[in-house]
């Protein structure tokens, strides 16, 4: 399954609700809401400076992350960055892939 480093900000509003109820609840519920999209949440952390939440979610695939990301934004309590993650592997393999590139001005 595909793998995503999530980066979290909360505004304002996210960080009143995250005060409220607290962090275990906010990796709960992220937890649900990955799971119920068929992946799963491998790591969460909070962290200081500009980015509060680092995830790795696995999901099925890059529309179920986008889902996510889409009702997350929509909330307005948060703002992501969504990396998605590359193997050592699927580096191998991409290295053996052959590519017609012509570089500009060439």
């Amino acid at each position: 399954m595909p793998k995503y480093l999530i980066e979290a900000r909360y505004t304002q509003e996210g960080a009143k609700g995250l005060a409220k109820d607290g962090g275990t609840a906010r990796r709960a519920a992220v937890k649900k809401m990955i799971e119920g999209l068929g992946g799963k949440l491998e790591v969460f952390y909070f962290a200081f400076g500009d980015t509060d939440v680092y995830s790795i979610v696995e999901a099925p695939d890059n529309v179920s992350i986008a889902a996510a990301v889409l009702a997350i934004g929509q909330s307005g309590a948060v703002s992501l960055k969504t990396t998605p993650l590359i193997t050592p592997e699927e580096i191998d393999k991409a290295t053996k892939k052959p590519v017609k590139y012509r570089p500009p001005g060439n």
